[in-house]
């Protein structure tokens, strides 16, 4: 018998408001064509006054415990992944807390940007399988609109808001069921590529998101594909054993690059990002939820997680579903 973080239960959630390429187009210099050939993005979804971060992760929390079968009682630790807190401090993790109603118990956020899912996975995997928890809401929720400068096209035109929850529950298996691997990296000399250029500690603002589109592209693909190798490597598995990847949804030719590196074909590709955009931390999670909720990622089957984003950091996930 071997314990294991299980994933039992998935949910997202999205703000209110969709916009289009062609809506978008109207306030800033900018057109569906482009938008479409550079990246695949056709919509995103942008935050109202009243939606957060914390909001949005709290619905989707609700919709993972409701596909689990539990209770917010059931659960001893939440960790929110995001780069777009509702505060400074408290943690969003604790704002989800009391929005679900769950009682005391761990809860703290984590960031890591676009990887940001993929190390609340591993340090939730971490804990679950050390008795720190039975049950764990792993959260990535962003409202990126809100750190956009929306007068640089270059980068306003690439992301939107939104949510994705797992649960994960603690079991002893035989099979070889729940997540079986991770690997995570960081390399802090890039972090000039893609960042936010404010903070509480140096300009005593928030900031707005900057980035080197063509050198973030390059880097992408390149350790996406070796972090996919490797995690792969540490089960035992290769490509041709894998069902679905569900990568971060950054850009269809990033993802479309790396796919055809690894030589996997698009149809075992869980692909949102024409509906979602770059949702950051956010991304794996809702592109998890809408291939298990249709029916594509079922019962048995192998699934690779994998995120880049700014730091530079990097992950993968594997996992029996």
């Amino acid at each position: 018998m071997t314990r294991r973080a299980i994933l039992k239960g998935t949910g997202s959630a999205l703000p209110r408001k969709r916009v289009s390429n062609a809506e978008l187009a109207e306030r800033v210099d900018t057109s569906d064509e482009w938008i479409v050939e550079r990246t695949g993005i056709r919509f995103r979804h942008i935050a109202e006054a009243d939606e957060t971060t914390g909001t949005l992760g709290a619905a989707a929390a609700k919709e993972a415990l409701k596909a689990a079968g539990l209770e917010p009682s059931d659960i001893g630790l939440i960790i929110v992944a995001t780069a777009t807190p509702d505060n400074t401090f408290p943690a969003t993790a604790t704002k989800v807390q009391a929005l679900i109603g769950a009682p005391d118990c761990i809860a703290f956020d984590v960031a890591a940007v676009c990887s940001g899912f993929l190390y609340a996975v591993s340090v939730a995997d971490s804990m679950l399988r050390t008795g720190a928890a039975d049950h764990a809401l792993v959260i990535g929720s962003e409202t990126f609109s809100r750190i956009l400068d929306w007068d640089d096209r270059t980068t306003c035109v690439l992301f939107g808001d939104g949510a994705g929850a797992v649960v994960l529950s603690a079991e002893d298996v035989e099979d070889d069921r729940g997540i079986l691997a991770t690997r995570l990296h960081a390399e802090g000399q890039y972090s000039d590529m893609l960042y936010v250029d404010g903070g509480p500690s140096t300009t005593g603002t928030v900031g707005h998101v900057r980035m080197q589109g063509r050198e973030v592209f390059r880097h992408a693909v390149t350790n996406l594909a070796a972090v996919l190798g490797e995690v792969l490597g540490d089960v035992g598995l290769s490509a041709s054993d894998i069902d679905w990847v569900v990568p971060h949804q950054a850009n269809k030719r990033i993802i479309d690059a790396t796919a055809k590196k690894l030589g996997l074909p698009a149809d075992r590709v869980v692909l949102t990002v024409d509906q979602h955009a770059n949702t950051s931390a956010a991304s794996v999670p809702l592109a998890l939820d809408l291939a298990v909720r249709d029916g594509r990622i079922k019962r048995g089957d192998l699934v690779v997680l994998e995120a880049m984003g700014g730091g530079f950091t990097w992950g993968a996930a594997v996992l029996r579903v």
